[in-house]
């Protein structure tokens, strides 16, 4: 399976150079394309730096303002289906994804799964260094969304995820409506309603040491009203 990682970066000086060596370290063969969204403090910069290095296997789409999370991995998932890759993954560029774990979400894919979820709470709860504030939001949050929607995931707000490419030319990208922390959710529902097979893999996320979070309460209010409107929308 030809694989692409897709990495959104804002502000991601501090990591996206280990990111990228890191990515390429790997076994697997995999391409990476950073969408970054007009970072000021230069990440666009490096990541063109680094270009030269890795020919035909380092790419980068630059947009101008912080447009949000899900419209970038959107248009990532359009380069990558315009380019004919058959495995697709997100993950984050601060390390709290484990790269090393990019092996057995492509394992998944390759046996079988429509859609590899790396899961916190598959296994019971898998966080280091969270707030226990954050923490229990995030475990509340996938509970809400799993009572709201009787989607059989437990981590529905999982941002390391894989996707067979089937699974995204199916999906009526144009009518994905949630671009924050809703996005994810609105991702995984559709496939499941899709009747695309969805499987957990159990990962340890550990909250970024460099950088800073890019989460607001905005965004958890766009999830918490977004989900209730999911069950009664058509995707077929």
């Amino acid at each position: 399976m030809r694989k692409l990682i897709i990495i959104p970066t804002y502000n991601e000086r501090e990591n996206i150079e280990a990111m990228v060596a890191k990515v390429f370290s790997l076994a697997g063969d995999y391409s990476l394309l950073v969408v970054d969204d007009g970072s000021p403090d230069g990440t666009a910069e490096i990541v063109r730096n680094l270009m030269p290095t890795y020919p035909d296997r380092l790419f980068m789409i630059e947009r101008e303002g912080k447009l949000g999370l899900g419209t970038a991995y959107i248009a990532g998932f359009r380069w990558a289906l315009e380019r004919g890759y058959e495995a697709i993954f997100e993950m984050d560029c601060d390390f709290s994804h484990d790269p090393d774990d990019l092996l057995r979400l492509s394992a998944e894919l390759e046996a079988g799964a429509d859609v590899a979820v790396g899961s916190r709470y598959v296994c019971g709860v898998n966080v280091v260094n969270w707030p226990m504030r954050r923490l229990l939001l995030s475990w509340c949050a996938s509970r809400y969304v799993k009572c709201a929607t009787r989607m059989p995931v437990k981590d529905a707000t999982a941002g390391f995820v894989g996707y067979r490419a089937e699974v995204l030319r199916t999906i009526d990208l144009d009518n994905v409506r949630m671009h924050g922390y809703g996005f994810q959710i609105e991702m995984k529902y559709t496939a499941w309603k899709l009747g695309f097979k969805i499987k957990e893999v159990s990962i340890i996320f550990r909250d970024r040491t460099a950088g800073t979070s890019k989460m607001s309460s905005s965004i958890f209010g766009e999830a918490f009203w977004g989900v209730l409107g999911l069950r009664f929308r058509k995707f077929r």
